[in-house]
């Protein structure tokens, strides 16, 4: 494997400072009203800008989420096994585990049930469609590159790549939990397992940034679609109206109450997350089975997004609702923004070179899933809200799904926020239906 050596910055306060920094020139420059920053930002939406940057900064070597350490002589330190010695900056863990949580409970206290039941069917029929894109276009690309270049594809036993490529589907359908299974259920060679996980993050987030491109282009596309924002428009302006009647001078006592609820609610999160697993294990053992399909409700990280999510539906049958007023939506979008940025900081641009051959495969399996939402979306009439928050609630789950879903709108962070859980539910089990296809096809199975 290719060693990685320290970037010229490595302490997690001075890269969260330089993260924020490029945060902060974004949105100052996107706000400018010359002609040249209009046109620059259309072109390159700024949120789309707030994940590509850091990546560029990792990819030059400034920052990093990871390295592999080296002796003052310069050569790479190896553990017992012969694997790297690794160290790592806890920023996107913190942003994960800490803001992501927060936010989704700021960006859904002030949620209107009855209004996002009227946003009827689409949100999950063009969620299912996205998870059948995914299902089918895994055993369609293998298929692909079997006649075109079945060397890139050859490998026998724990080297078949279509065991590998069923934590591919898990990712895409659910996420990291579900890949897991996968992984542990069809046991694929963890040597080459890394090459997967590239293909895995370079693709679905070359995905994600045209989505967030399309959404500064969403009007025509609709148009193209057929798709009626009548629904969406109508959510959108009921949080306007009732964020409008609230709107107050904020005091220091609101954000101590807004900020010590929100931060409660996350630590009783992160306790059921790790209570609620440790009780399932207990009571039924498959789920403590990673070879099993119900070892996704063993995730902490799933169990954690899960309760916080409910607990913010909570709050918005209580008086914290009113937060709203002091712009308890705009904290959480801010949460967003940073989780954003250390999401990019992860990306290694640098690795695209690398496979090229498996990076196609990818590319045309995500095409697939692409084309699948597309045709459904036109028959349907859906929106492309729809279309780009159902693809990623699959592609992307908790971490990204709300991030899509709150450029359109942050009221509809949570419809992001509630198919990536569904995702996270089904993810094992489409995961196995699409493993199941790749085997047929495969050379001796």
């Amino acid at each position: 494997m290719a060693f990685r050596s320290a970037p010229f910055f490595t302490d997690d306060f001075i890269v969260l400072g330089i993260l924020l920094a490029v945060l902060g020139v974004i949105f100052y420059t996107s706000y400018l009203k010359s002609a040249f920053w209009k046109r620059f930002y259309t072109i390159f939406p700024s949120l789309l800008l707030c994940y590509l940057v850091p990546a560029i900064l990792s990819a030059l070597g400034i920052i990093s989420p990871d390295w592999h350490v080296q002796s003052p002589e310069g050569t790479f330190l190896t553990n017992a096994d012969g694997t790297p010695v690794t160290q790592s900056l806890s920023l996107y863990k913190m942003a994960s585990r800490m803001l992501l949580p927060a936010s989704l409970i700021l960006l859904t206290l002030s949620i209107d049930i009855k209004a996002l039941t009227s946003l009827g069917k689409n949100a999950i029929v063009m969620f299912l469609a996205g998870t059948l894109g995914v299902i089918i276009g895994g055993p369609v690309a293998l298929w692909i590159m079997l006649q075109v270049s079945p060397d890139v594809v050859a490998g026998a036993g724990s080297d078949a790549l279509w065991r590998g490529l069923s934590t591919i589907a898990g990712s895409w359908i659910g996420g990291g939990a579900n890949q897991s299974a996968m992984l542990e259920i069809y046991q694929y060679n963890p040597q080459k397992f890394g090459s997967l996980v590239v293909v895995d993050i370079l693709v679905a987030n070359f995905w994600m940034a045209i989505l967030l491109y399309g959404i500064g282009k969403k009007e025509h596309i609709d148009n193209w679609l057929g798709g009626s924002n009548d629904s969406i428009d109508q959510v959108q302006q009921k949080v306007s109206q009732f964020t409008a009647s609230i709107t107050r001078m904020p005091t220091l006592k609101d954000y101590m109450v807004l900020l010590g609820a929100t931060f409660g609610a996350v630590a009783f999160s992160h306790w059921a997350g790790n209570s609620i697993p440790a009780w399932l294990k207990d009571v039924f053992p498959a789920v403590a089975d990673k070879s099993s399909p119900l070892s996704t409700f063993a995730d902490s990280f799933f169990w954690m997004v899960t309760v916080a999510t409910v607990l913010g539906v909570l709050f918005s049958f209580t008086p914290l609702k009113n937060m709203e007023g002091i712009g308890a939506s705009k904290i959480g979008t801010v949460f967003i923004y940073i989780l954003v940025a250390t999401i990019g900081m992860k990306m290694e641009l640098k690795s695209i070179v690398d496979n090229p051959a498996l990076l196609v495969l990818g590319a045309i399996w995500m095409s697939i899933h692409i084309l699948v939402l597309i045709i459904v979306a036109k028959l349907i009439k859906a929106p492309y809200f729809f279309l780009a928050v159902g693809s990623q609630a699959n592609i992307g789950g908790a971490a990204s799904a709300p991030v899509v879903a709150s450029a359109f709108h942050s009221s509809l962070a949570s419809v992001g926020v509630l198919l990536a859980i569904f995702g996270y539910i089904i993810g094992t089990y489409g995961a196995i239906v699409s493993a199941m296809l790749m085997q047929w096809i495969y050379p001796g199975n």
